[in-house]
C-alpha cells in the first residue's frame, strides 16, 4: 500500500492556500493517529515556507517542488526550491538567542526520524507504527 502526492507550487502562500488545504485534506484521510497527523502537517508547513521565503526569496515565478510518499512503514516529504542551496548544521542553531534563523528546519530535524538537507532540497521522513489507512478514493 503506497500513496503518493507530486506538486509543484509556485512561491506565493496566499496562491497556493488551496493546494495546502486540499493535501492536508487528504492526509488527514490517511492519517489517524492526532500526534502524527499534527507533526506531518508541520513538517509540510515548515519546509514549503522555507523554501519560498529563504529559498526562493518570495519571487512568484519560482516553483517549490513537493513530494509525499505514504508507505506501510514511512512518510516520506520532499520539498525542492529553486534557491543557491545551503549546509545545515544541526549543531548552529542556538534556541537561546533571539534569532529566528533556522528554528523551523530545527523543528523539522526533530520531529522527524529522518532528516536530510542536499543543497536546495530537504528531505524528512517519519516511521510509520500509528492508525492510517490509504482509502480507496486516493489510490
Amino acid at each position: 500500500m503506497s500513496y503518493t502526492i507530486e506538486r509543484s507550487l509556485v512561491s506565493d502562500l496566499i496562491a497556493i492556500k488551496n493546494d495546502l488545504m486540499n493535501i492536508q485534506s487528504n492526509l488527514q484521510s490517511i492519517i489517524k493517529d492526532d500526534s502524527l497527523l499534527f507533526e506531518a502537517r508541520l513538517i509540510l508547513d515548515e519546509l514549503i515556507c522555507n523554501g519560498v521565503h529563504h529559498g526562493n526569496r518570495k519571487e512568484k515565478e519560482k516553483l517549490v517542488d513537493l513530494l509525499i510518499e505514504i508507505s506501510d512503514k514511512h512518510l516520506r516529504i520532499e520539498v525542492k526550491d529553486e534557491g543557491e542551496g545551503f549546509i545545515y548544521n544541526r549543531e548552529e542553531y542556538d534556541p537561546l538567542s533571539l534569532n529566528t534563523g533556522g528554528r523551523g528546519l530545527k523543528i523539522v530535524d526533530g520531529l522527524s526520524d529522518e532528516f536530510y538537507v542536499k543543497e536546495n532540497k530537504v528531505i524528512a521522513i517519519k516511521y510509520l507504527q500509528g492508525d492510517f489507512e490509504i482509502p480507496n478514493t486516493l489510490r
